[in-house]
């Protein structure tokens, strides 16, 4: 038991893929933050494009 301890500390593939984990993780989270930051805006723009849109005059 004590050999499977020690090659499992030496082994480092388990720290690539955590750090890859938590690359990822952090990506997620920083996109997710951008979308709710910036939607309620990109939603008032819209909505003032389509009145100013339905406003025109068609000749």
């Amino acid at each position: 038991m004590k050999q499977i301890f020690k090659r499992l500390a030496a082994e480092e593939d388990g720290a690539v893929t955590v750090d890859f984990v938590v690359l990822t993780a952090a990506i997620t989270v920083l996109g997710l933050v951008v979308v709710t930051a910036f939607s309620p805006g990109a939603t008032g723009l819209a909505n003032e494009i389509e009145d100013a849109l339905d406003n025109m005059d068609a000749e």
